[in-house]
C-alpha cells in the first residue's frame, strides 16, 4: 500500500458519499461506504509504518557509516614511527606508544611497539593499537594514574640500575688508580731533583734531542751512552775459486 492508493480510494469514497446524498436509504451504498472507510484507515496506518521503518532504516544506515569510517580510522596503516595509542596487555589500558615496526599480513597486521615513558616492547594486532585523538595530551609521568611496572619491568630496571652503578664504580676506580699513579711519578721526579738526578722528558725536555749542529745524531739524551757505532758492510769481491760450476 502506498500514497497511490490512498488517493484512490478516498475518490472512491467522494463518489459513493455523493450517491448516498441522492439515495440515503441505499444499504448497499452504505456498506461500501464503510468498507471505503476502514480501507482508508488501514492504508493509511501501513503508511505511518513504512515511514517509520524507512526513517529507522535511515537512522540505522548514517550508524553504520559512521561506526565504518571510525573503525577505519582506528585500523589506518601504521608505519614505523608513528604515534599512537596501544592496550597494554599489563593491565588493558591504554597508553601512548611510538610503533618500532609492522608484521604479520594485510589482513592481520602486527605491531611492534614501545610505550612512551616505560621504554617497554610489546607486539599488538590492529584492534589493541589506534590514533592518538586530536587534542590528546599525554598524562605525566607522575601522574596518579600512571600504570604500576610488572615483576619483569622492576626486575629489568633494577638490573640496568646495578650494571649503570657498576660501572661508575669501574670508572672511579680506574680514576683513582691513574691519579695515584701520576702522584707517584711527580713524587719521584721531585725527589730525583733534589738529589741532582736530571730525568729527561720530566721538565718540559724531550728524551729525543736533536743537536744545534746539522751533522750531530739524534740520541736517547740523559742515558749516559753515546750512539751506537754504525758499521758498514764492505764492498763484495768475486773469487772464481768459489765458483761451483767451475
Amino acid at each position: 500500500m502506498d500514497k497511490a492508493d490512498l488517493e484512490t480510494y478516498q475518490a472512491q469514497l467522494d463518489q459513493v458519499e455523493l450517491a448516498l446524498q441522492s439515495d440515503p436509504s441505499n444499504t448497499e451504498l452504505s456498506s461500501l461506504k464503510a468498507e471505503l472507510q476502514e480501507l482508508i484507515e488501514l492504508t493509511k496506518a501501513a503508511i505511518a509504518q513504512q515511514e517509520v521503518a524507512a526513517s529507522s532504516s535511515k537512522a540505522e544506515t548514517s550508524r553504520k557509516a559512521a561506526h565504518a569510517a571510525a573503525a577505519a580510522a582506528q585500523t589506518k596503516a601504521f608505519v614505523a614511527g608513528d604515534d599512537c595509542l596501544a592496550k597494554y596487555s599489563g593491565d588493558g589500558q591504554w597508553y601512548p606508544a611510538r610503533v618500532a615496526s609492522v608484521g604479520g599480513s594485510a589482513e592481520n597486521r602486527q605491531y611492534s611497539v614501545v610505550f612512551k615513558g616505560y621504554n617497554t616492547t610489546e607486539l599488538v594486532n590492529a584492534a589493541q593499537i589506534k590514533p592518538v585523538p586530536p587534542g590528546y595530551v599525554a598524562p605525566a609521568p607522575s601522574a596518579a594514574g600512571k600504570r604500576k611496572l610488572t615483576v619483569a619491568e622492576e626486575e629489568e630496571r633494577e638490573r640496568k640500575k646495578k650494571k649503570n652503578e657498576k660501572k661508575l664504580e669501574v670508572k672511579a676506580q680506574k680514576a683513582k688508580e691513574q691519579t695515584e699513579k701520576q702522584q707517584t711519578w711527580q713524587k719521584f721526579a721531585k725527589k730525583s731533583e733534589k738529589k741532582g738526578i736530571h730525568i729527561a722528558g720530566v721538565a718540559g725536555t724531550s728524551i729525543f734531542k736533536t743537536p744545534e749542529n746539522p751533522l750531530g745524531k739524534v740520541g736517547v739524551t740523559g742515558s749516559g751512552k753515546g750512539m751506537t757505532e754504525v758499521k758498514l758492510p764492505g764492498k763484495h769481491k768475486f773469487d772464481p775459486s768459489l765458483d761451483q760450476d767451475a
